[in-house]
């Protein structure tokens, strides 16, 4: 059967289709592409590719006139951009969700460089945030001066660990009390629509590979003009500026804004692959979120049901977020993501190791991923560790953590998207079932033991 990839998922990558694969193999099989900053026929053709990506992304976010595209490696590439460039000073502020990624997270550091203050809206038990408690931090820690002291407001669109998704209104608010806003829509945009004029966003970091599974090594920054205008980028680069004076401290920068921003050589080589991707996923894009509603519903449940034989404890704990709502007809958009946050629980109410979990699934064929997906705050928030969060020093490593809690921290995670299938749901409800049969569970954790004792040896 395969692989049966249970990690099609907005913050891994989603199963790429083989279709793309062909059309672009395809089309370098017929064409020679050059380096995008010289004026041969093969550099024009990938400066043409180029724009056609930058158009095709501009159109799949249904963004203005107002906004242009800088492609990066990733998302969090697109997130650094503005974290180094943002004019952070003394009075600024930096409003971020604690159930984020820590790409969203890392943006502190060149806040806290430029005196700048950091403020965190508290995650729910269930992560995301409380509307109204985000609304009176924004109030409260509202930009005094746009221009002398300007602030920052991160919306994480959908959590990567605990399924929440944010309203998008909340950029509106914030905007309308002087923010500059931007969006980390990684996870959201694999299986959501996304109009991006329809809210004052400034700026929103994009991954392709978690959209459509391949390229990889591809991101985007969609962001207003009159955004970048008010970057101060801390240095150049090859392709990034037009004259250099050498000796000398003359730079002028690149004619086109989205040239400034985009260092070196951009991956011209995969950009038609994007507009390729674009155009696939938005075929199905209308229909993905009620496919996704039905799947998960249905996980959600019979991974419910699912009692061990020895002792009827349940097999699972569901720690993420779950739908309120099944979706019944195409253009309905969903209230959550579609991941489901986990734990695997013994016969004695006790959790089972993760790594466990991970390796038992490999031996089905069915990728897992564990641990707190590089979201350390949404993480805490599900788990119920906000507390020895807050207790954590200088240097501790996640080793020193596990050892202080007792057990291994993070989640199992389930993700389901493009890709996903009955098939695919199926066999995990039935591995899971498998966890809650005595005989089976205990094989399966003596080849686990002999596996690690194999790796430590190696190691040795």
């Amino acid at each position: 059967m395969g692989n049966s990839n249970s990690t099609h998922q907005p913050s891994s990558s989603a199963t790429k289709g083989q279709s793309l694969i062909k059309v672009h193999t395809d089309f370098l099989n017929r064409n020679i592409l050059g380096n995008t900053h010289s004026v041969s026929n093969s550099s024009k053709l990938s400066l043409k590719c180029a724009d056609e990506a930058r158009l095709a992304v501009l159109t799949h976010f249904k963004a203005s006139s107002e906004y242009t595209v800088i492609f990066t490696a990733n998302a969090s590439g697109a997130l650094k951009l503005v974290a180094e460039s943002f004019p952070f000073a003394s009075g600024s502020n930096l409003i971020i969700g604690a159930d984020s990624h820590n790409s969203v997270h890392g943006i502190r550091e060149f806040a806290t460089f430029r005196s700048a203050r950091t403020v965190y809206v508290p995650s729910t038990s269930q992560g995301g945030f409380d509307i109204p408690t985000a609304k009176n931090i924004l109030l409260r820690n509202r930009p005094q001066s746009k221009d002398l002291a300007p602030s920052l407001y991160v919306l994480t669109a959908q959590s990567n660990i605990s399924n929440s998704k944010s309203p998008l209104s909340m950029v509106e608010y914030a905007a309308s009390l002087g923010y500059y806003t931007m969006v980390d829509g990684a996870a959201l945009a694999a299986t959501s629509i996304v109009n991006i004029s329809e809210y004052p966003i400034d700026a929103m970091a994009v991954s392709f590979y978690k959209m459509f599974g391949y390229p990889t090594g591809v991101g985007a920054l969609i962001v207003k003009k009159t955004f970048l205008s008010q970057l101060k980028r801390p240095w150049f680069a090859g392709g990034t500026v037009d004259v250099v004076q050498v000796p000398g401290n003359i730079v002028t920068r690149a004619k086109h804004q989205h040239e400034q921003f985009e260092d070196g050589t951009i991956n011209y080589v995969q950009l038609p692959a994007i507009t390729n991707g674009l155009r696939f996923l938005s075929a199905y894009l209308p229909f993905i979120p009620l496919r996704l509603s039905s799947l998960l519903i249905y996980l959600t449940s019979s991974l419910s049901k699912l009692r061990h034989d020895t002792s009827g404890r349940p097999v699972v704990q569901i720690l993420s977020r779950i739908p309120t709502r099944r979706l019944r007809s195409v253009g309905e958009q969903a209230d959550t993501g579609s991941i489901l946050a986990l734990l695997f629980i013994d016969p004695s109410g006790e959790m089972i190791p993760n790594s466990f979990i991970e390796y038992a699934a490999s031996t089905q064929n069915i990728s897992l991923r564990t641990g707190c997906m590089c979201n350390p705050g949404g993480a805490a928030a599900i788990l119920g560790i906000e507390e020895e969060m807050r207790h954590l020093y200088p240097g501790v490593t996640l080793t020193d953590f596990e050892e202080r809690m007792g057990r291994e921290l993070g989640v199992v995670r389930i993700s389901l998207g493009l890709a996903s299938n009955f098939q695919d749901v199926w066999r995990v409800i039935k591995f899971a079932s498998s966890i809650g049969q005595e005989h089976s569970r205990k094989a399966l954790w003596i080849q686990w033991m002999e596996s690690q004792r194999s790796e430590i040896g190696q190691a040795m």
